[in-house]
């Protein structure tokens, strides 16, 4: 089963992708990118997921917007359960000048297969896509008192921001169920990829441009995972904010620590 993470640009600029593959007891990176163009997006997906494969597609981006004005019930969820962590969603409505975008890539994902799934049954094979919102997913995951707040504010403000998010993708990912590594060089029947690890382990780029690229790199990462912790746990350690009718976010909830990394 593989997970793809879509860090949608929601109306323009360049999106991160990061696919992972279930493999054995672990999660292993197999692929990072970033593309501009819708096209080279759904290109990539289906290269990762080819029709009829089972996977799942986490997009951070509004894919389902029944209404004209106002905000959905899922955007108004999270301020009310994570607006005391700075991490309220900003609302998605027809008028919004990215909404043709986000929504035109859920159809396209369900053109492909990908049915939105804001229920499963956990750990069984499909074709799914959620919509996923990193901010709220990393103060569950990292148990934060705020949110990580690398997106805004001085460069150098940022690049601190930036630099807790990755230590704690490198040191709390791979010790939750499910867990995540990051080398497939060290794993049986995977293909091994352009290397990932950089993202984590090089210096952060010094100017705005470069560090947005990072950013999109690790927004990618979130998504993919939290659509494997969707996939693997479902309901019980996962909260669902809204439905399918009026647009979803699902969010880790009551994580499992592994007794061993090893």
């Amino acid at each position: 089963m593989k997970f793809l993470g879509i860090d949608l640009g929601w109306s323009s600029g360049a999106s991160g992708l990061c696919c992972l593959q279930w493999q054995g007891e672990y999660l292993w990176v197999l692929d990072w990118q970033r593309k501009l163009e819708t096209s080279d997006i759904l290109a990539w997906i289906d290269q990762w997921a080819p029709r009829n494969e089972p996977a799942l597609v986490a997009v951070d981006a509004p894919t389902l917007i029944p209404n004209s004005t106002g905000m959905r019930l899922c955007d108004r969820l999270t301020h009310r359960y994570y607006g005391r962590y700075d991490a309220g969603c900003y609302p998605a409505n027809l008028n919004r000048p990215f909404a043709k975008r986000t929504v035109q890539f859920g159809l396209s994902l369900e053109s492909r297969g990908f049915n939105h799934a804001p229920t499963l049954i956990p750990q069984q094979g499909g074709r799914y896509q959620i919509e996923v919102y990193p901010h709220p997913a990393t103060v569950q995951l990292f148990q934060l008192d705020r949110i990580i707040k690398y997106k805004k504010g001085k460069l150098e403000d940022r690049c601190q921001e930036l630099e807790k998010l990755r230590h704690h993708l490198r040191t709390t990912l791979p010790i939750l169920e499910p867990p995540l590594r990051y080398n497939p060089q060290t794993a049986d029947n995977i293909p091994i990829p352009s290397p990932t690890s950089p993202f984590l382990d090089q210096p952060l780029p010094a100017t705005a441009s470069l560090l947005k690229a990072s950013e999109d790199l690790l927004d990618s990462l979130i998504c993919a995972y939290v659509g494997a912790h969707w996939w693997y746990w479902g309901d019980e350690k996962n909260q669902v904010l809204g439905d399918r009718d009026t647009g979803y976010i699902i969010i880790p909830t009551k994580l499992k620590l592994r007794a061993s990394i090893f």
